[in-house]
């Protein structure tokens, strides 16, 4: 049986004789040819000869045309800031800056970069009339916050009207963008809507439901199949995406597949995921990725299941990993003997945080994807980018994608299970939630007011470190940098191999740490003199 035959199967929950794959590739196709993202999604051909590779090397038994949830937007007037590894990300807000909703108009099929999807969707439908095509549009929602940025949450209470307005004509633009597809060659309309992952079932129910469903009935009038993509921690609106009445839904890891697929098949929808994208794809060898699918595989079981990593690949996933899942899913013998192997030790190296937070200043950490490539971390970032400004010299924020495995790790010591989350010294705070300006600015002024005592803005440290090379001052180096990052400290290190230097300090011989500390001792009174000579007696 032909891939396409076996997603129609599934998605009609309908026994399989195996699970089918759809690997998302996006970018990822960039990677397999030896180009960047821009030249990438800026061409058919590129496209199509990195597609052609996917299909070639990891047999799919069908694949997304294009993974841009950006297309639509930039067509619209949002402006883009390209990337070499990942997708564009929205860098403006139309709606937000003046722009009249009643001045934009619905695109056509030869307006921005539609053409290129348009061109790469019939080239492939011709040269592969076997593998189902996955048409991917912006959902209504998320196009309608990449047009009017996060002020959305706050209009969804203060001008509800105006909002609906807005989820109307995206709609428009995900019907008309899903007629041009389909026409072209499609067989599945993805809608990806990962920005619903951040309200409530109360206000998917009023703000979505009413325009994807108008989505999915289109689809389905067109005797085509549909998709309900999310990923983030939308375990709360699953029920929900489902009442839209979509053919599939497709999840992330953050959401238990078990839980997806006990509520999807009592509402008769099939379901697909949730492949770990960076700890086990983009990070993990060919063994953890057989772990990981045969998990997935397990759990998901041979009705209405379709395997699929949890968004689209990274650039730079490695070749064999993929392959290693496609050769398990072909496989009933590797399977087996996967069900058999001993699961390797986690390469995690967890960090002792239970002094984290100790720093002079308030640390404001980000867990992301990767703010580049996931519109949910992007507008996380964004809004603590805003917010941060309020507290100059006294707030300090980071952003950990957990595509680096030290990013993975410090999100692991912290105890984050789902991304994007904000933690403010160490404590979880907001969980796949972009918070309003004030709920953020309360929570960090919160934790100023409790450092308080700490005279915040008074102190400031260093930690030499000296030694005649740096090779000889290695070690001492690491385990420094591994205690800052355990109290959270934004504390200075530096390593001096300047013998000169070392002799000022009476250092003979290395490695050698030497802490300097600078504590304000006065300020607008002069002290006494008594005063000024118990200080002194501290040096």
């Amino acid at each position: 049986m032909n891939g396409l035959s076996l997603i129609k199967q599934a998605i009609r929950l309908e026994p399989v004789e195996r699970v089918p794959w759809v690997p998302f590739v996006g970018v990822h196709g960039g990677y397999l040819i030896g180009v960047d993202a821009e030249q990438y999604l800026k061409s058919a051909p590129n496209m199509i000869a990195g597609l052609t590779k996917a299909i070639e090397l990891y047999k799919p038994d069908g694949i997304p045309v294009s993974f841009d949830l950006q297309l639509e937007a930039e067509i619209l007037g949002c402006k883009l800031n390209w990337a070499k590894e990942n997708p564009p990300a929205v860098v403006t807000h139309p709606l937000l800056e003046g722009v009249l909703l009643s001045s934009l108009k619905v695109p056509t099929a030869n307006d921005g970069r539609i053409p290129i999807v348009l061109e790469t969707t019939r080239t492939l439908r011709t040269q592969n009339p076997e593998i189902a095509l996955y048409g991917l549009i912006t959902g209504p929602f998320t196009l309608a916050l990449h047009l009017l940025g996060t002020e959305i949450f706050m209009k969804l209470f203060e001008d509800p009207e105006y909002v609906m307005e807005v989820m109307d004509f995206c709609t428009k633009v995900a019907i008309s963008y899903s007629e041009m597809l389909l026409d072209a060659g499609c067989d599945v309309i993805a809608v990806v809507d990962p920005m619903t992952s951040q309200i409530d079932p109360a206000s998917f129910e009023t703000y979505v439901t009413p325009y994807v469903s108008q989505i999915f009935d289109f689809i389905r009038q067109k005797e085509k199949l549909s998709s309900f993509f999310v990923c983030g921690h939308a375990q709360q609106n699953i029920e929900a995406m489902c009442d839209c009445h979509p053919d599939n839904i497709s999840i992330d890891e953050n959401i238990p597949l078990d839980f997806v697929k006990e509520i999807a098949l009592s509402k008769k929808i099939s379901f697909g995921g949730n492949l770990k994208l960076t700890v086990v794809l983009l990070m993990g060898d060919p063994d953890d990725c057989k772990h990981d699918a045969l998990s997935c595989l397990d759990l998901g079981g041979n009705r209405g299941f379709i395997l699929a990593p949890g968004c689209d690949l990274p650039m730079q996933t490695p070749v064999e990993n993929i392959q290693a899942v496609s050769e398990l899913v072909f496989s009933r013998y590797l399977q087996d003997i996967a069900r058999n192997l001993d699961k390797k030790e986690s390469k995690l190296d967890i960090l002792n945080m239970k002094d984290y937070g100790q720093s002079d200043k308030v640390i404001v950490d980000i867990i992301t994807l990767d703010s580049e490539s996931c519109a949910p971390c992007q507008y996380m970032v964004e809004a603590v980018k805003r917010v941060a400004p309020h507290f100059e010299g006294v707030v300090e924020w980071r952003e950990h994608p957990i595509k680096k495995m030290e990013a993975v790790s410090f999100m692991s010591s912290l105890m984050v299970k789902n991304i994007p989350t904000i933690c403010i010294d160490g404590k979880i705070v907001f969980v796949s939630q972009i918070p309003p300006q004030n709920l953020l600015i309360e929570a960090i002024q919160k934790r100023i007011n409790e450092k308080l005592k700490l005279k915040i803005k008074s102190k400031r440290s260093e930690v030499l470190i000296f030694g005649e090379t740096e090779q000889e001052c290695k070690e001492v180096t690491k385990r420094v940098k591994r205690a800052v990052a355990e109290l959270g400290k934004s504390t200075s290190i530096s390593v001096i191999t300047d013998k000169a230097q070392m002799a000022s300090f009476g250092i003979k011989k290395g490695p050698a740490v030497v802490l300097v500390n600078y504590k304000l001792k006065s300020e607008v009174h002069v002290p006494s003199l008594d005063v000024i000579k118990e200080w002194i007696k501290e040096i």
